[in-house]
Order: C-alpha cells, then sequence, then structure tokens
C-alpha cells in the first residue's frame, strides 16, 4: 500500500512560486497583487449578485439586511 504525504503547497501555490522566482519590480509586484485582488473581488460580486437573483431580494430587503445587528454578544 503505497500512502502519499500530503504537500504543503497546492498545485496552484507552487505555479505562483515558479512565476516568481526571477527578479520582479515594485511596480509589477503591485500590479499583480492588484490583479489578484480585482479578480477575488468579482468572483465575490458575482457570487452576491447570483445569491440576490436566487433569493429575488428587492431595496426593501437590502435596506433591511444593511440594518441588521446581528454581532455575538460577548461576556465579560
Amino acid at each position: 500500500m503505497t500512502q502519499t504525504i500530503p504537500q504543503p503547497l497546492n498545485e496552484m501555490q507552487l505555479e505562483i512560486l515558479q512565476l516568481f522566482n526571477r527578479e520582479m519590480s515594485e511596480e509589477d509586484m503591485l500590479a499583480i497583487k492588484r490583479f489578484i485582488v480585482r479578480y477575488f473581488a468579482q468572483k465575490a460580486i458575482g457570487a452576491a449578485n447570483q445569491k440576490w437573483d436566487e433569493n429575488a431580494w428587492t431595496v426593501e430587503d437590502e435596506e433591511r439586511l444593511l440594518n441588521l445587528h446581528e454581532r455575538t454578544p460577548y461576556h465579560r
């Protein structure tokens, strides 16, 4: 029976490390960071829009959701 040892990094992380395995200007690094942040922000917006459509929420629902205060009470 062969047992595989899990790697601490997945394939995508290894691919990104290979990309950064060269000299890079601060400007290029910042541009790549912005690109990654924009990508995940667009995914989050898409997921939120899909949820909105699935639930057929209205502007009134939006106002109600924005005014919710569902915080966990902290006990001293």
